[in-house]
């Protein structure tokens, strides 16, 4: 790049285009939104049929078609915006070089070499004489800047040592400008689709190889811009979204979706935006692995003979392909299923009324996180947190999602009319084995500021007048959970639901952060986990909310098993969502019992 075409140079026509691809993202969007959560949930909600099954699968490649549109045209925006500003850069530091030029009576040349005046002390009786230098490396060169020093200190004319300055400041910004335009040429070429229809793994693999590049090649240019608080409050992090403007805000979308997908205190629209393109990201490079990994044997199994039993065992085969892909070949193909579960409720909106899903946070590392709600809490009268226990991660997210849209749909019947968001928070490393983990209180512990942190960011985010109605809703180990969020930090909720808890390590329900009475529990007759807890692996200091000393309303039940609590049509399931909308007085508690406890020791708390 010479001097006359940075001259001629206009960043302000990239960021005029960067403007329409951003403008082209925001149409993408919105036409996605009417596909998904318009025409497709109202099909949902209203028909039936072949006809209606074959229409939703075309506008699920539509949606799919739109999600890409507006991911890359946003990633094309930022890219254009990260290209102007290089050169605005470059194109600001030449005009101070040629006005300070003029100002000093020099001319430059149109290689970027700097004419000087005659000037100094006369030698020999005549003014030193003028001359003309060029551009050197002195700049990046030690070796050069020492003897140009050199030149200039015993330079008779003071006007040449101006020059030698003013050149090099010209040649740096030519220099900036070329590099910068060399940097960017490649990544603005590789945003371009396929010549399909399809948006297969491939793409969503191609758009985070543009990502990676862009954010690469943009990294003065984001870093220019307001950064997120480090490890802010959810206060705060709204605050600094908030703070933002239109191109701002897609530069982080676009550079940064897993950064800003996981921050509390942001709208829950835009933790969705973010966290949906993580997961196609990820779910494509994901699938594109697998798909390079040799498949495991057939004859996965074999018998031998010993002390004159059979016994089964796996094949030397099998053992041989296990040692190399087995252990990232289990990974791979269990959180798939988890992201295979995850869009699966995105595809039931409308179903029954089922409002649009959000995707509050990702993460397919270890054992995979996930936060899906049900309605928009940031608008929700009633929000509701559940928490699942031992066992949960992505693969098994599928039955903790449906849990809770089991919640969503007692809930928004029994609401009078007001507006419900049922949340799954796996937003922990639940404990893996009920046995060698869950006796363990560590998990609780370290997943408690996390759950904390959610809590206040749905407090900072909601855009009602009134603050929402908030229940936390605890199974198995993840009341041993929430009992640690109340005991570290402050439980932000109104109400706390535990069911089949193996005990907390509070003492009793007056330390869970809730006004009285508003602590709840429900134990199944054939569960067998309370017990556990009671007797087995609880150890000191775990307490069981359905002690009668602990001080929580005994919700009644009619499950069975530890995973019943969730049924469809159980009053388990519809004595959970009286809570969640703020009719815990409603609900039915059960009888106190005849063997142990004082007459009426489980009735309701005041």
């Amino acid at each position: 790049m010479d001097i006359a075409t940075l001259k001629a140079l206009k960043p302000t026509e990239y960021e005029q285009a960067a403007d329409g691809y951003r403008a082209t993202s925001d149409m993408a969007s919105t036409a996605e939104d009417e596909v998904e959560n318009r025409i497709s949930a109202g099909l949902r909600n209203r028909l039936e049929g072949e006809a209606m099954e074959a229409a939703l699968r075309e506008l699920k490649e539509l949606g799919k078609n739109f999600h890409y549109i507006r991911t890359e045209c946003a990633l094309a925006s930022t890219a254009l915006n990260g290209f102007a500003f290089d050169m605005a850069a470059a194109k600001k530091k030449l005009e101070a070089a040629l006005e300070d030029a003029r100002a000093a009576g020099c001319t430059v040349g149109a290689d970027g070499s700097v004419s000087f005046p005659a000037g100094g002390k006369e030698v020999d009786g005549k003014v030193p004489e003028g001359g003309t230098v060029s551009p050197s490396s002195s700049t990046t060169d030690p070796t050069a800047a020492a003897i140009e020093r050199q030149a200039v200190n015993v330079h008779p004319n003071p006007n040449f040592g101006k020059a030698v300055g003013l050149a090099n400041r010209i040649g740096d910004a030519v220099r900036e400008a070329t590099d910068a335009d060399a940097k960017w040429a490649p990544k603005l070429r590789a945003l371009k689709a396929d010549d399909d229809l399809v948006v297969s793994d491939r793409d969503w693999a191609d758009v985070k190889s543009d990502q990676d590049g862009v954010g690469d090649a943009g990294k003065k240019y984001l870093g220019s811009l307001p950064q997120p608080p480090e490890d802010g409050s959810p206060k705060d992090n709204a605050a600094w979204w908030k703070g933002l403007d239109d191109e701002q805000r897609a530069a982080w979308l676009s550079l940064r979706p897993d950064s800003v997908g996981r921050l509390d205190g942001l709208p829950s629209t835009v933790r969705d935006e973010a966290n949906r393109v993580v997961l196609d990201e990820t779910r494509a490079r994901y699938q594109l692995e697998l798909d390079s990994v040799p498949k495991p044997p057939m004859n996965e199994w074999t018998y031998i003979a010993s002390n004159g039993w059979a016994s089964k065992v796996h094949t030397d085969e099998y053992m041989d392909w296990y040692n190399k892909y087995g252990e990232r070949y289990d990974h791979l193909t269990k959180s798939l299923n988890g992201m295979k579960s995850i869009q699966e409720r995105f595809d039931k909106t409308g179903e029954r009324g089922l409002p649009e899903a959000y995707l509050l946070g990702f993460s397919a590392d270890d054992d995979g996180r996930a936060i899906v709600a049900n309605g928009n809490p940031d608008t929700a009268d009633h929000q509701a947190v559940y928490v699942p226990g031992t066992t949960s991660d992505l693969n098994g997210i599928g039955g903790n999602i449906n849990r809770m849209v089991n919640v969503w749909d007692v809930a928004h019947a029994k609401s009078g009319g007001q507006s419900v968001s049922t949340i799954t928070w796996l937003g922990y490393d639940a404990p893996d084995d009920v046995v060698k983990d869950a006796p363990f209180s560590n998990y609780a512990y370290d997943g408690a500021p996390a759950f904390n942190k959610f809590l206040d960011g749905l407090e900072a985010s909601h855009s009602g007048d009134t603050p929402p109605h908030r229940t936390v809703i605890g199974h198995s180990y993840g009341s041993t959970l929430i009992g640690a969020a109340a005991e570290k930090g402050t439980l932000n909720a109104d109400d706390v639901v535990f069911a089949g808890s193996p005990g907390v390590r509070v003492s009793g329900a007056d330390q869970m952060d809730v006004p009285k009475g508003h602590v709840w529990n429900e134990e199944g007759g054939s569960d067998p986990v309370p017990d556990i807890g009671r007797y087995g692996h609880g150890g000191d200091g775990f307490v069981i909310p359905s002690d009668p000393d602990f001080g929580a309303n005994q919700l009644a039940t009619n499950t069975h098993g530890h995973g019943g609590y969730w049924d469809p049509g159980s009053k388990s399931l519809l004595n959970q969502a009286l809570v969640v909308v703020g009719k815990g007085d409603d609900a039915e508690l059960k009888p106190p019992p005849d063997t142990f406890g004082p007459p009426g020791s489980w009735a309701r708390v005041k």
